[in-house]
This record gives C-alpha cells, structure tokens and sequence, in this order.
C-alpha cells in the first residue's frame, strides 16, 4: 500500500515542499523514516507511533517506510508528526488516498494526538502557495500566522488528529465545512514583537537637544547612530526612544519580520502578522554567530531579528572585535549569506544600528561634573581602538551627550512627545519612498549611483561638503553618508533641494567622527 501528502521544511527563512511518501509491505515489523531526517523528525516516530495507539489506531505488523523527499535535502523541526501520522492512516486505509495529495500539512503531536504548535508557519505557508496547494492544515495556535499569507489558501486550524481525520473522511477538502470540525482560532493580539520592551517617551528626555535631533534623523533616514559620553547622561534612554518614533512596517517589511521571528520561535501565541519595528539589545558577551546568524540547523542572528528595526549595542567597546567586525557586510548589502560546506541561507538584515558607549574606561573623561578622569593616555587608546576605523566609519551620525545641569534635570521641562516626532518621520519617509525605485529604500539606504539623482545638492551646498572632506580628511564612504543624511535632514525640512543648512547639519554629526577615529 502507498500513501503521499505534502509538508515543508524550512531553509533559513523559505519554506521548501516536501513529499511525505508512505509504504507499507509485508515483512519484519519496523518503522524507517528515510531521506535526511534530522533529530526532532526522527524522534517524530515515537510519538507518531503513541499518538496513533491512543486514538485507537494501533499500526499494522508490517514493514512501513516514510519517505521525506527530496531525499538530499536536511529535514528540521517537529511539524513533520502530523503528516507522517496521515500517510500511515493512509496506507492502513483509515484515510482516503487522494484527498491527501491535495493537502500541505505541519504540526507536532503529543502522545495523546493533540497537535501543538511549531515554528516556521508563515514561510511553509509562503511555500504552499507557491506549489500551488490551496489548504494547508497547521496548528490550531498558528493558524493566524499561516493566514498572514494572504486569502488563495485555505487554512484549517487543527487542534487534535482525531479532528484531522474526521474532517479528511467526510471529504470537507473539497469544499466548506471547517467551522463544523474546528473552533476558530482566537482574535489576534496586537502585533508587537516579543523582544519589544515598553518604549520609552522623548518627552521623558530632558535636554539633550543634539541627541533628540540624531533619533529623529535616524528615523527618518534609517541612519546608524553612535552616542558618546559619561555614565548617566542618557544614551540608553536616548537609544530606547528610536522605536517610538519609527512608523509601522511595510505589509512586505512584515512579512519578512514576522518569517524571521517565527523561525526563531519568538512569536507569541495565536500571533498574526508583527506591524511594530523589532528592538534588538544583545549583551556584550555574543558570538559572531549569535549576532548574524549560524549554528546548526542554520537561524538567524540579532541583525536579523532587528529587520526593520534597531539593533542597540550599548558599552560598543566591550563588545568582541570579531563580533563587531561581522557587522560591516549586512550594514553594507542588508542582508547575510550564511554559507557551509553543505547548506547555506540568506536573512534580510536591513537595520538601524544605534550603538552607546563611553568616552575611556572610567567613563569620566569630558565629564564636565566635576568627577576626574582615571585612566591614563594609553588606556584611553587602546580602549577606542576596540572599534575599528572601517566600522567606525559606517556610523552616520556621531553625538556627543554631555551631563544636563543639576537645576535643569530638576525643573524637568518636557520636550516633544515621541507621536509628535513620528509625524515629521512618517512624512519624511513618504518622500523619501516615493522618490526610491519601489517604494522601499530609504536614504540609508541608497546606492551610490543613486545620490546625485536623489538628493539634489546645491553648487553652494557642494562647495561646502568639498570644503569640509579636505579640512577634516572625510573618506568617499563618509562623503556619501554625509550626503544621505543631508538628504534626509532636508526631507524633514520638506526641501526638494539639499542646501547649506542641511550639509552644515549633516557634517556636525560627523565631525564627532574624525575627533574619535583620531584618538
């Protein structure tokens, strides 16, 4: 007897179908799971087998061999029980053949033949479009990630097998009739990622009006941002504020987020599409392949989880250098190739990188409180020297933070709320999508070849930047990103043209630039 249905497994962030083949032939009573089964597939025959037993469907005493093909291609994950669990009750003639060819399916079960929930739903969902396959059987809590695909399919949110099997024999695959086998998944929870904490208020940030300005200009343009001062001054707060002010993801930006989350397994239950810019905050102490992604099987890293977002790294020094030298290509090209030597995957990884750290080990040189200064010239060196020129470099928008006066911080006159400034972004960005090939680059974004199209400089505003990169020795990669954030400042002022004002506004963040790169 012979069976088939369909699944999928997940290659970085795709889904890739897969024919889940059934035999079973006379001969020694065993059960192989053949074509690269990976560890939790081939765990996936003991609670097949119990799962099976417990809802009164015992196997039969012959020799019964699952196939998953392609047979090179690496099997991952758990969501493999449910459709080898239907290909058995297939060649044991419990189930029709044909309706099961016509069915994508994904769900780990219990021994007791509940279905529970698994990671990578949007991309196999993704994938039964693709194929072709109109209804796809998912786990009952994944069944709003799976309709986050769109409306060509049909998802059938399963809670148990017995469910499952009752609705396949009354041949409801071939037409309405799921609300008489399944209860409707709850109503979604409003999409903010998981890792997102409560976000922080500008208004809440007295003084620092240089900084204020940098996270507004960082979210408008997607800039990288670096701030640099003593201890208490209000960097992290600073940091913490950028996903206040950031518009909502693109429906394609969505998409992408909420795939790289569920990989991960980072959605929370009954979860639909994430709308909200993931915040990103590792520690210190990550690897290189924590940070863009790696390991066995193949997931994303932090930059990744920061698509569409903010990656912060705060004390940036303490950071590994070979951690924080991995991040020059994803800033670059907005995406990681992660390659081996028998798989390889790619994860988007177009992020904001706001990085804080202090200006020498004690934290106390420029501190104008009063409080001296340890460390000696040497230490203040080598402890700089941590972050490289090449990165470094990449950093839009350099600011100092200075301590705020004692009688200000107690007076704690409020600022612009975060609402107000996300106005002036969402504006900002409008004209920057509409002026971008396909509406999706922001100014951080563009390509070199681009900028003298976008952004429109005046002969005096050119004279000035020209000026400037001889004085202050800025590198051709620094002219370009002086001219995107000019763009950008130029963009919230509403100005079709980039002027004086806007490159004189742009080179003040990066004038703090040279004077760390030099010390």
């Amino acid at each position: 007897m012979f069976a088939q249905t369909w699944s999928a497994t997940v290659s970085g962030i795709e889904g890739v179908p897969v024919r889940v083949e059934v035999n079973l032939q006379m001969g020694l009573p065993t059960l192989s799971i053949v074509g690269l089964p990976q560890g939790a597939v081939r765990e996936g025959r003991d609670r097949v087998q119990a799962a099976l037993r417990n809802c009164g469907w015992p196997l039969k005493q012959a020799r019964i061999t699952v196939n998953l093909a392609p047979a090179d291609l690496k099997k991952q994950g758990s969501g493999f029980d449910l459709p080898m669990a239907l290909g058995l009750l297939g060649v044991m003639e419990v189930l029709p053949a044909d309706p099961l060819d016509r069915l994508m399916v994904l769900g780990e079960l219990g021994l007791d033949g509940g279905i529970r929930p698994v990671r990578g739903v949007l991309p196999v969902a993704l994938a039964c479009l693709e194929s072709g396959r109109s209804t796809l059987v998912v786990p009952r809590e994944n069944a709003l990630e799976a309709r986050a695909a769109g409306d060509s399919i049909t998802v059938v949110p399963a809670a148990s097998l017995g469910q499952v099997v009752r609705w396949i024999q009354a041949d409801a695959p071939e037409g309405p009739g799921l609300t008489e086998f399944f209860d409707p998944p709850p109503a979604s929870p409003a999409g903010v990622p998981p890792t997102r904490r409560r976000t922080p208020d500008l208004a809440g940030v007295v003084g620092q009006p240089f900084g204020r300005r940098a996270v507004e200009v960082a979210a408008a343009g997607g800039h990288n941002l670096l701030f640099s001062g003593p201890p208490g001054t209000g960097k992290t707060l600073l940091a913490r504020c950028l996903p206040g002010v950031l518009p909502p993801l693109t429906p394609r930006r969505s998409r992408e987020v909420t795939a790289i989350h569920s990989v991960c397994g980072l959605l929370p239950r009954h979860s639909g599409l994430l709308r909200s810019p993931p915040f990103r905050s590792p520690h210190h102490g990550i690897s290189s392949v924590g940070l863009v992604g790696g390991g066995s099987p193949l997931r994303p890293g932090e930059v990744s989880l920061a698509h569409g977002g903010v990656l912060f790294l705060d004390e940036l020094p303490e950071f590994g250098r070979s951690a924080l030298e991995s991040l020059r290509q994803p800033m670059e090209d907005g995406e990681v190739m992660v390659v081996r030597a028998r798989e390889r995957a790619r994860f988007p990884s177009r992020f904001a990188l706001v990085a804080a750290m202090n200006p020498c080990p004690c934290g106390r040189a420029g501190d104008g409180a009063g409080t001296p200064c340890t460390c000696d010239p040497a230490q203040v060196r080598r402890y700089r020297a941590r972050i490289s020129g090449p990165l470094l470099d990449r950093l839009d928008l350099h600011v100092q933070v200075d301590p705020v006066d004692a009688s200000r911080m107690i007076e704690g006159r409020r600022g612009e709320t975060s609402a107000t400034v996300r106005e002036r972004v969402i504006e900002a960005r409008a004209r920057q999508l509409d002026r971008a090939p396909g509406g999706e680059r922001l100014n951080a974004g563009l390509p070199a070849e681009s900028l003298p199209h976008a952004v429109h400089p005046t002969t005096s505003a050119l004279d000035l930047l020209r000026s400037a990169a001889e004085r202050f020795r800025i590198s051709p990669r620094g002219i370009h990103r002086v001219l995107r954030v000019a763009r950008t400042v130029a963009d919230l002022e509403g100005s079709r043209h980039v002027r004086d004002p806007h490159v004189a506004e742009s080179l003040q963040f990066r004038m703090d630039a040279t004077s760390v790169s030099r010390c």
